[in-house]
Order: structure tokens, then C-alpha cells, then sequence
């Protein structure tokens, strides 16, 4: 009895999942029919698209350029925004003179960002992934300066009782506690941080998702666009599944489930 309930729960989401995606396929397969139009291709056209160009290569390498810069982009703007957010939430002094840096970043859009590193530093790789690293950054940095300032000063005090030094600090006490923090950023990071990495690639790049999809922009080709579209959606989701998610239930392990 009680593995069945087990197989249930475990199975259960599973299935929902399954069953809501199929649906979706399903009403866009007839509301397609029902359209019969060249800009708006049913499941069967786009698939057709993708596995043509599954079948020559370039599907994979776009997908592999674009993956390789959002893989850059999303380890730049951890590191440096989470240093940036862990060191102002620590500093109150240091957090009032550059709170207002912070919100100025966060305001700028993407696309100032992107087009400012183009012209600065030419059409390459580096500008490329900086510019989306700077963009997210920001947020990165507010989200660990917000759990910096929650965490437990009991802890801190009882490491400095034991003179605990910088690297210990860092690593026994202040980052355990940063961890449900460094997941929401995370989560929040990659589905924002793709999404600019595909406008970089639009404006100044020759390869990747985004190049792509300009090009079938161009042509007027919908099945394609969608098709690399779905392509990549489906690569992030398996990256969501398989390394976003159980880090984050890695790190909110603590507190209680729900029944």
C-alpha cells in the first residue's frame, strides 16, 4: 500500500506534465488547420523543419554556440554578482554609496547594454558574453544582498568567538546559508540570460540560435523559427530538470514538505 502511494506521488506530476503538453500540441495542431496559413505552421511542419536540420549538423552547432554562450554569461554573472550582493549586504556603508549603482544597472535595458558592447569592443565573443553578463549582474547582486542581510548573526558571532578566518567564514558560514539564495538566483538567471544571449546573437553574431532565427526572419520561413526556437526551449528545460532543480532542492532540504 504505501509503495503504491509512493509510485503515485513520484508518478503522478509526471504524467500531468505529459498530458498538458500533449494537449498544447493538440490545439495547436487544429488551430493551425483551422488558420491553413504559411505564417502560422502546425507541429508536423516545424518537427519536419527541425529534424532536416538535426540532419545536416547545423541544428547542434547552433544550438552548441548558443549553449557555450549562455554557459559564459551565466558563470560570469554568479560570480561577480553573488561577491557584489555577499559584500554589500555585509557592508552598510559600502551598500549606501553604491545602492544607487545597483539600480541604475538594473534599469538599463539589455539592448543598450549589448549595442554600447558592440561598439566599444567590436563584434567578438568577449563583447558578446560580457554584455550579457553585465546585464544580469544587477540582479544577481540584489538577490545575494537580500540573503546576506536575512542570514543568522548568531552564527556570525560564535565564528568570530572562534576566530574563524576569512576562508572559513566564507565557506562553514556564510555561503550554507546563502544557498537557497544562489538557487533562486540561478533559476532566475538562466531563463533571463538565454533569452539575451539569442537578441546578442541577432545583432552581431554568425552563428547560434538567434543567428538563425534572423535568417529564417528573413526568409519569412515560420516552421524554421519555431523549430530552433523549440530546439533550444527543450535544451533549457532538460538543463532546468537535471542541474537547476535538484540544486535547489539541495539547498532548501531543510525546511519542511508539505504533505
Amino acid at each position: 500500500m504505501v509503495s503504491d502511494t509512493v509510485l503515485r506521488r513520484s508518478t503522478g506530476p509526471a504524467i500531468a506534465v505529459t498530458a498538458s503538453i500533449a494537449g498544447l500540441f493538440v490545439l495547436w495542431a487544429v488551430a493551425s488547420s483551422l488558420a491553413a496559413s504559411r505564417a502560422f505552421p502546425g507541429p508536423s511542419a516545424v518537427f519536419a523543419a527541425m529534424l532536416e536540420d538535426a540532419a545536416t549538423g547545423e541544428l547542434f552547432f547552433h544550438l552548441a554556440m548558443t549553449l557555450m554562450r549562455v554557459t559564459g554569461a551565466f558563470v560570469l554573472a554568479m560570480v561577480i554578482g553573488s561577491a557584489i550582493g555577499i559584500v554589500l549586504g555585509r557592508d552598510d556603508r559600502l551598500n549606501r554609496v553604491f545602492d544607487a549603482w545597483v539600480i541604475l544597472f538594473l534599469n538599463i535595458p539589455a539592448l543598450v547594454t549589448i549595442v554600447l558592447a558592440y561598439i566599444w569592443f567590436g563584434l567578438n565573443e568577449a563583447a558578446a558574453i560580457g554584455a550579457v553578463a553585465v546585464n544580469k549582474i544587477p540582479h544577481v547582486a540584489v538577490t545575494l544582498r537580500e540573503g546576506t542581510r536575512s542570514m543568522d548573526p548568531a552564527l556570525t558571532e560564535m565564528a568570530r568567538v572562534y576566530r574563524f578566518n576569512r576562508r572559513r567564514m566564507l565557506f562553514d558560514v556564510i555561503l550554507p546559508q546563502l544557498q537557497p539564495f544562489v538557487a533562486a538566483a540561478s533559476r532566475s538567471g538562466i531563463s533571463l540570460i538565454w533569452k539575451i544571449v539569442l537578441v546578442v546573437e541577432l545583432l552581431g553574431r554568425s552563428n547560434g540560435v538567434g543567428f538563425q532565427i534572423h535568417l529564417y526572419f528573413q526568409l519569412f520561413d515560420v516552421a524554421g523559427i519555431l523549430a530552433y526556437t523549440l530546439a533550444f526551449v527543450a535544451v533549457m528545460l532538460l538543463v532546468e530538470l537535471v542541474l537547476i532543480q535538484p540544486y535547489e532542492r539541495h539547498a532548501t532540504r531543510w525546511r519542511p514538505r508539505l504533505a
